[in-house]
């Protein structure tokens, strides 16, 4: 997944007759996938921690994690970038935005979008885990 772009992951999407959705960005947080899938399972089981929707590019070899609007601006932990997307509308499409990936957590299926906090915790103990089961070998 090329971070550098603009990527329109949160494009507004209406069904006929209903007005347009209030206007409202999102972020998108950008991991390694192992990583990513550790926070992921780390964020499914917390209680009451919920994940917004997840995106993983094949090629990349990453995970995007949906954050709310503002959260690129103040976002700096290491082995991880978080970008601003072209976004506008408060749901997703169900189709991935990016050639070559796919929703792990598609946005019908999970919250808006993950708390940066709460993400910025679960990548913390991932990247922990992680090393820990390195170290084993």
């Amino acid at each position: 997944m090329e971070t550098r772009q603009s990527i329109d992951v949160c494009a507004p999407l209406t069904r006929c007759g209903e007005p347009p959705a209030p206007e409202a960005g999102c972020d998108l947080v950008t991991v390694p996938t192992r990583q990513g899938l550790e926070a992921v399972d780390i964020l499914r089981r917390g209680a009451g921690d919920a994940v917004g929707p997840v995106l993983h590019d094949d090629g990349g070899d990453t995970l995007g994690f949906v954050v709310p609007p503002g959260t690129a601006a103040a976002w700096d932990l290491p082995g991880s970038t978080c970008t601003e997307t072209d976004g506008r509308g408060l749901r997703l499409h169900p189709e991935p935005p990016v050639e070559g990936s796919d929703w792990l957590l598609p946005p019908d299926e999970a919250d808006l979008a993950t708390d940066p906090a709460v993400l910025r915790a679960a990548l913390g103990e991932a990247a922990r885990l992680i090393e820990a089961a390195d170290n084993c070998r």
